[in-house]
Parts: C-alpha cells; structure tokens; sequence
C-alpha cells in the first residue's frame, strides 16, 4: 500500500506484519457488534459491481480513489486530470479537504458519514461507494493510505475495497475497522444532487448542501436542496433553500411554493416572510408584497436587511405605471 500522506522517514515495517501486530492488541467493538447481531436490513453480503478501478501510482491513491467514486456517479476523470487539484507534492499526498472541495467542483455532493461501521455498510447496501482514510500503522507513525468500499460479507467477516493496486481488495472487517479508527473515523459518499446518503441526518446534510452551495451553479444547488426537501418534507431548513436557490434561477413560482412550505412550518420565520416578499414582487403581486414584507420587519424590527426589502419594493411599486 502506498500512503495518502507518506511519512518522511523509511519505512522497515512490512504492512502486513504491522497489521498483524495492530489488529493483536486492539479490540474492534463494531465489528463484533455486527458480526453478533448483523442488522437484517444489510444482508449477509453485498457487492457493488462495476465500481471503476484506477491502479494507484505512487504516493497518488488520494486521486485513484476520488476518480473512483466519482466515476462511479457518472464522472469521466482519471486520477492524472485529478492530480493537480489534489496532490500535495511536499507533503507527498492529499488532504481531506483538497477531496472534498475537488468533489463539489465535480457538482458532487460530499457528505461525511459519522464514526459506525455499520453506516459505511448501509451505504455501500444503497449504492454508494465510500471513499475512507486509513492508518495502515501507528498514530506516532502513520501510514496513511486512502480507499474505497465496495462490499461486505458478513459471514466471512471481510470488506472489499478498491485499494492500490489491488482491483478486489478483501480486508477483514477487524483489521478495516482498526485501520480507519486509526485515521479518525473519516469516511465520505460523494452523490449527485438529486441523491441524499442513506444514512444522512437532515441537519448533518443541509450543512453538506451549504458548503456545497458555494461552489457550484445555482441549478445543482436547488436540485440538492428539492432532493433534501423530498426526504424531509418537514425540514423548513431544506425548504428555505429551495426557495432561495429558485430565486436566485428566476423560479419565482417554485420559489412561492417553498417560501410558503416554510411558512406552513413555522409561521414565525421572518427571513421567510422577507424572502416570500421579495418574490411576490417578482409575480407582480406589489401589494401583497408589502403586507408580507411588513409582517417580517415586526416579528425582527432591529434587522437593517428587513427594512431595506420594505423600502425596495415601497420604491418599486411606486414606480410601476
């Protein structure tokens, strides 16, 4: 295995032989857990066939694994065209963050799973490859390597990983779980908008559509915010920014129906009130308009962006024949 970020030293310890001595004198309560008490859902084993497979080249199994999963939602990149933007040369890898902010430039959607071993496998059950980190050695003495899950078999307590040069990399389930505890737990899906993660929290997830929000086109962003809205239909946060990103298309219809959704939830949200206003004036409607533009400056009186929205469409239907 080659590292994500290589230490500068010379390695003497063999992989296999410094798994060997982990996995001894570690325990691995998740794998256990699911070996006793595997989550009938799951299955006993699950495959993803025709994940792409990109041989890692030295130092370079930070780009083999994102062109993996990207490749896997319909992305045509290699690990070279993805090189550029990931690989650190000093530090003779990639970083996390570099992935991630690769992924949304990609319009990909990164979401970053929590620290249970049994989400990576509900993900993997749903379709979606997980890239992972993992720590092949010591935490004083890292090894830091990047893969991809593609399956489980419970029975046989083994992943199978897309992993250096190994297209069907079979790993143990203790030893997987050793080596990613190692490395933090770090495990990310990265979908198409119009897919939310099977194990994504709604709160967890409009943050990931936030972030990704800043670096892609509008369009993609009120695909993700309507695909968030369609699995939390009483999320008024998902809601919100449907409203906001079909705004910002001239969607004002949708926008309408998303502003007014908010509303339905939660009746005392002002940036509602002030965004519904905002459109309502774009349909035309002025005087409707200006009751709901004054109806959020009373409920937040103090807020200067409030009273510039009132003062704009006051000017704005004055000014309309």
């Amino acid at each position: 295995m080659i590292s994500a970020l290589r230490a500068r030293h010379t390695w003497s310890l063999g992989v296999a032989g410094a798994l060997l001595l982990l996995c001894g004198c570690a325990g691995v309560p998740q794998t256990q857990a699911l070996l006793d008490d595997p989550p009938r859902e799951l299955g006993r084993r699950f495959e993803l066939d025709g994940v792409p497979f990109f041989p890692q080249e030295r130092y370079q199994c930070g780009p083999a694994a994102l062109a993996t999963v990207l490749g896997w939602t319909g992305v045509e990149v290699t690990p070279e065209q993805l090189e550029s933007q990931v690989y650190i040369p000093d530090r003779q890898g990639s970083l996390q963050p570099e992935l991630i902010a690769t992924a949304r430039r990609y319009r990909r959607v990164p979401y970053l799973l929590d620290s249970e071993l049994e989400s990576i496998l509900r993900e993997v059950r749903a379709g979606h490859p997980v890239l992972v980190l993992q720590n092949l050695a010591y935490r004083w003495y890292p090894r830091w390597h990047y893969a991809v899950v593609v399956g489980f078999d419970l029975d046989r307590g083994e992943m199978m990983l897309r992993s250096g040069t190994h297209r069907r990399h079979i790993q143990s389930l203790r030893s997987f779980e050793y080596t990613w505890g190692r490395a933090g737990y770090w495990a990310v899906v990265m979908l198409e908008a119009n897919f939310v993660p099977a194990t994504a929290s709604e709160q967890a997830y409009l943050r990931a559509v936030l972030a990704f929000e800043q670096a892609t086109d509008p369009a993609t962003v009120m695909e993700a915010y309507r695909s968030a809205a369609e699995r939390w239909p009483a999320s008024a946060g998902a809601w919100f920014g449907l409203g906001n990103a079909a705004y910002r298309l001239h969607a004002y219809p949708e926008a309408e129906v998303a502003f007014r959704h908010v509303l339905g939830l939660k009746p005392e949200f002002p940036a509602a009130m002030n965004n519904l206003a905002l459109v309502l004036l774009e349909r035309g409607d002025g005087a409707e308009a200006i009751h709901m533009a004054k109806q959020a400056l009373a409920a937040d009186p103090a807020n200067p962006v409030f009273h510039a929205t009132l003062d704009e469409i006051m000017l704005r239907v004055k000014e309309r024949p």
